[in-house]
């Protein structure tokens, strides 16, 4: 068995999330399918035992285990990339990436309850969810506005990090609950830089846009 273990559930945004992040760093890992819906095995009791909130993703590493989609992200970086670039190492950079996963595990939970309903009919008010999804998309989109008139491709540095890796899938999946992607038109070219990384995985429902990703500016 491979040392990194996933426990996954295909359709979750957050587990696609560290998917993305596996496949980036070009690391071998194993997928455990779980079957959040309509099986709820997530809420049995040796996924408990991982994880008590009950939520995917889950990561075995050796003998740690991990959960929560961003302290997955950043052990992956830290454990995993020895370039640093995925996580920087300290200053600035360091910081613009905690603050990025941070809105993404704080302000975008409202997308992921959004696509839940569209998908699986979970309880909450379709046109609040919409609304409310729009402004944290909108949030994104006027921020790398101002970084491409920075000449800045990228959400926290001159490069990919994982904070790109956290915030992508909310935006390129959002048509699965009514977003119109020609109206965050930064996010657009956003999203086209990230699949033009090497080994990036994609999954159903990820928006795919014609021609090359652009330069800012």
């Amino acid at each position: 068995m491979s040392a990194l273990v996933l426990y996954n559930y295909e359709l979750d945004e957050n587990c696609y999330k560290v998917r993305l992040a596996l496949s980036l760093l070009g690391l071998n890992w194993q997928a455990v399918a779980v079957d959040v819906f309509p099986g709820k095995e997530h809420l049995n009791p040796p996924y408990l035992a991982m994880n008590p909130a009950g939520r995917l993703p889950i990561l075995r590493d050796g003998d740690l285990v991990l959960h929560g989609t961003e302290a997955i992200l950043a052990h992956l970086a830290r454990t995993h990339d020895a370039s640093g670039q995925w996580l920087p190492p300290e200053g600035a950079g360091f910081a613009m990436v905690m603050q990025w996963l941070n809105f993404s595990a704080r302000d975008l939970g409202i997308t992921i309850e959004a696509r839940q309903h569209s998908l699986f009919d979970t309880p909450g008010d379709e046109a609040a969810l919409r609304s409310a999804s729009s402004k944290a998309i909108r949030i994104m989109d006027d921020h790398m506005t101002a970084r491409g008139f920075a000449r800045a491709d990228w959400f926290a540095a001159d490069h990919a990090t994982i904070a790109d890796i956290a915030l992508f899938p909310a935006f390129a999946l959002s048509r699965d609950f009514g977003i119109d992607h020609d109206e965050y038109p930064a996010l657009r070219r956003g999203g086209r830089r990230v699949r033009a990384l090497p080994r990036f995985n994609t999954k159903p429902g990820v928006a795919a846009y014609q021609g090359r990703a652009p330069k800012s500016g």
